[in-house]
């Protein structure tokens, strides 16, 4: 009885997430490469890993790492996974390439992360990658049902438990392996990449340095400005196309201009050939939103998903209307269907629903349109609409000062110059979340490396021989860098031994 209501209770949630009103919770999503991930198979690994080098690994992990109640001593089985292939040994106190995985499960980001595995030969290093706590198969509580039901056990699902879970993971494999001298690198990227930031941060002593890719930790408690985002999305299509860029300006308001006809939302649904009936014009401008924003976030070459957008959309501007363009180039970026699914990027899935209670919880960040220089029509961020609708979810309500009080944020450069070192902050100026980025060098340890047509997360991708050579050269800066770390860490390692070794002195 008791399995059945837990399920009803889980049903109702997942019921009344995806019936919740999508427009206040418009922050566009994060993570290392599109979840579409049919239309981009020239982003995985071209060398996936042979099922000998990569071995599969569950930790005994604690469920709440800051409190001494008796539930707190709960149990889970974290996943994590280790390739052995390149690693030098601890005798050599060669180095730990640490990824941090984040709101999805951590097999998937092994495919498309390329970054420690295209460079862990040269640095003699072991890769490990540890799973984020309530994805894949790293579930409190027995099941995913159970993980979620309700505020009591979702309330074990943040950022903090989540970083004290790699610290436990990590020094678990360092002990094991008897590689305490193994310097270790954490890298992540978006979310990740916060995450690989904080923990250099918050645990000095685990992690020797920290590559952040893509990672916005200023886009909280209004530091970067809450139209960043949109804006950088507009700049790209403009600067692509100024045609493209106006005529999407103009069809927002001939969608509503349409859907107001007798049977139009009938007609749009015929133009756009949705696979469902259009209940309303939002729908159809949320989808738009959507593959705009995730065109420019994952703008990679050499096909730049928004130029070919606005190639289709300039190349049929002669034989249709504005909605026939717009419509063209939803087929070039999606390509040929039988219908197109409006409801595409808001299913709930497990990365959907997870990420979800996150943003609602502590990752609250401010994200609207609201400028006139926007492709996009008014749509700024309602924090008390989004606190009420968080809380008609989850009974509980979002803590949107939280992650600059434990993390920090105000005064970033002041702070981190005197207390940070080696942290590598990698964004690229065309990716929208760049605007919530490090973008200038905090300190001489303390690096941002920026590229100027760069999108997220694309240095920590898996390398291509057709790579563009300011790619080469982004990844090339961040390699030297962690060198550096290395070899100054090696140094120190080598004069602490000999100090224990030589003779004391007799008095």
């Amino acid at each position: 009885m008791g399995s059945v209501l837990q399920s009803f209770q889980w049903l109702s949630l997942f019921f009344l997430i995806i019936s919740v009103n999508v427009s206040a919770f418009k922050i566009p999503r994060l993570g290392t490469w599109r979840r579409t991930k049919e239309l981009e198979p020239q982003i995985m690994s071209s060398s996936r890993f042979p099922d000998d080098d990569l071995k599969t690994f569950y930790y005994t992990q604690r469920l709440d790492h800051f409190n001494y109640r008796p539930d707190s001593y709960t149990t889970f089985q974290q996943r994590y996974m280790i390739n052995f292939k390149y690693w030098g040994g601890a005798k050599s106190s060669a180095p730990i390439f640490a990824f941090f995985g984040a709101e999805v499960p951590v097999d998937e980001d092994v495919n498309y992360v390329g970054f420690l595995r295209d460079n862990a030969l040269q640095f003699n290093a072991l890769i490990v990658y540890i799973e984020h706590r309530y994805y894949g198969k790293s579930i409190p509580f027995g099941s995913r049902e159970e993980a979620m039901r309700n505020a009591s056990t979702r309330g074990y699902f943040n950022s903090a438990q989540a970083i004290a879970d790699y610290a436990a993971v990590l020094l678990h494999i360092k002990k094991t392996l008897s590689a305490q001298n193994s310097p270790i690198i954490v890298i992540g990227g978006s979310y990740g990449g916060m995450l690989a930031s904080w923990f250099r941060l918050k645990y000095p002593h685990i992690a020797l340095g920290a590559l952040a890719s893509s990672a916005p930790i200023l886009y909280f408690n209004g530091i970067a400005p809450q139209a960043g985002y949109y804006y950088i999305v507009t700049k790209d299509f403009k600067e692509t196309s100024e045609s493209c860029y106006q005529t999407i300006r103009k069809s927002w308001s001939e969608i509503d201009r349409v859907a107001k006809k007798p049977n139009g939302l009938s007609i749009l649904s015929k133009r756009f050939k949705t696979c469902d009936k259009l209940n309303k014009s939002f729908e159809l401008k949320d989808y738009l939103d959507s593959l705009y924003t995730d065109a420019a976030q994952y703008n990679y070459p050499p096909e730049y998903p928004v130029k070919v957008i606005c190639g289709a959309i300039d190349a049929a501007a002669k034989k249709t209307d504005i909605l026939g363009q717009i419509f063209e180039g939803v087929v070039a970026y999606m390509r040929h269907r039988s219908c197109y699914d409006m409801n595409e990027y808001n299913h709930p899935t497990e990365t959907f629903l997870g990420w979800r209670w996150q943003t609602c919880s502590e990752m609250v960040m401010p994200i609207g349109h609201d400028r006139n220089d926007s492709m996009f029509p008014p749509a700024p961020f309602n924090m008390r609409r989004f606190v009420h609708e968080c809380r008609s979810l989850y009974g509980v309500l979002p803590q949107p000062h939280w992650v600059t009080t434990y993390y920090g944020g105000p005064d970033l450069k002041l702070i981190l110059r005197r207390f940070a070192s080696n942290i590598i902050f990698s964004n690229g100026l065309r990716d929208p979340y760049s605007s919530g980025g490090v973008l200038e060098s905090i300190s001489k340890s303390v690096i941002a490396v920026t590229t100027v047509n760069g999108c997220h997360c694309l240095d920590i991708l898996s390398r291509k021989q057709n790579d563009p050579q300011w790619l080469v050269a982004q990844r090339n800066a961040e390699l030297k860098i962690i060198k550096g770390w290395i070899a100054e860490y090696q140094a120190d390692l080598l004069a602490l031994n000999k100090q224990i070794e030589a003779p004391v002195p007799e008095s």
